[in-house]
């Protein structure tokens, strides 16, 4: 891993702790982008073959000249897998277990006091060191989600 750079806000760490209290599971509309990894954690985790876990849980959303998987959400947004809680909680995908550690929330720390103003655990708890989110981020960005082109369907 490379040295810290001193312009980014979180060069000497950030204190995060999941207070899982969902409010980044519900009440608005977004995207949970699935891996293999992370569906194939989804079917072990719902003991459910993963044709049946795509059809039930998951919905292909357009995204550029591809489709990507995602976890569906239920009309009022919370995510599919919301029921009272996290009902996969300890197998939940990559993006899921990363937050708030993403190029969006920390995109300077105007970004990141946003995040806090909507979850209670941004600023709080556990302090993070520099290395751990840039490795949170490493692994976000390096992951290969699933996709398809536009119009192939299995």
């Amino acid at each position: 891993m490379r040295g810290k750079p001193k312009e980014l806000f979180y060069q000497n760490g950030l204190r995060f702790s999941c207070a899982r209290c969902s409010a980044c599971c519900r009440y608005e509309s977004g995207f949970v982008f699935l891996s293999e990894d992370d569906l194939m954690s989804l079917v072990k985790a719902l003991n459910l073959p993963r044709r049946e876990v795509e059809g039930l849980y998951c919905a292909w959303v357009p995204w550029g000249i591809v489709d990507r998987l995602s976890l569906k959400e239920k009309p009022n947004f919370d995510c599919v897998l919301w029921n009272d809680g996290c009902s996969v909680y300890e197998s939940r995908p990559l993006q899921c277990r990363t937050f708030p550690f993403w190029d969006s929330t920390l995109a300077g720390a105007e970004a990141w006091e946003r995040a806090a103003q909507d979850c209670p655990g941004v600023g709080r708890g556990l302090l993070h060191s520099f290395d751990e989110i840039a490795g949170a981020l490493e692994q976000g960005n390096a992951r290969r989600l699933i996709q398809r082109r536009r119009g192939i369907h299995r």
